[in-house]
């Protein structure tokens, strides 16, 4: 029987532009691609890869360089989803991951607050349930937490 997986740990990506900051920092050479337009390589647990102007070096957890082709990129990765800080701290307490109750009852009571009070912008419950999409994606999949201004 196949089964099917989904991928758990997240990578840091950024787009090759063919800079030589960005060819100094993975410690790349130039190469003259088949097709005549040159890249540069990047050194992988495979060997040296070729590497385009739009294609993607994501790093893994372990530091380990690869390139993506752009199209394959966009189909595979997502950017993780940036919440507020606020937020933030109801996912993941000092103990690890939270547990749901709490979150519930901070909609609920937006909710009532809604309804009897009026509406109140700004609370935490407020903010899940007007972007509840992106709070299941935090907490399944990881997220970054928005810069104070």
């Amino acid at each position: 029987m196949t089964k099917v997986y989904r991928k758990t740990a997240t990578i840091k990506a950024e787009q090759f532009d063919g800079s030589n900051e960005m060819i100094e920092r993975y410690d790349m050479g130039f190469q003259l691609a088949p097709n005549g337009k040159g890249g540069a390589t990047i050194k992988t647990l495979e060997g040296d890869l070729l590497v385009h102007v739009g294609d993607w070096i994501a790093t893994d957890v372990n530091g380990e360089h690869w390139a993506i082709a752009d199209d394959v990129f966009n189909k595979t990765y997502a950017e993780l989803p940036v919440i507020p800080k606020n937020v933030a701290k109801h996912i993941v307490t000092e103990h690890g991951l939270s547990d749901l109750i709490p979150i519930w009852g901070g909609i609920y009571r937006a909710m009532i607050q809604t309804v009897v009070y009026g509406y109140q912008k700004g609370d935490i419950g407020d903010w899940i349930i007007n972007h509840s999409d992106m709070f299941a994606r935090a907490w399944l999949d990881g997220y970054t937490v928005k810069a104070d201004k």
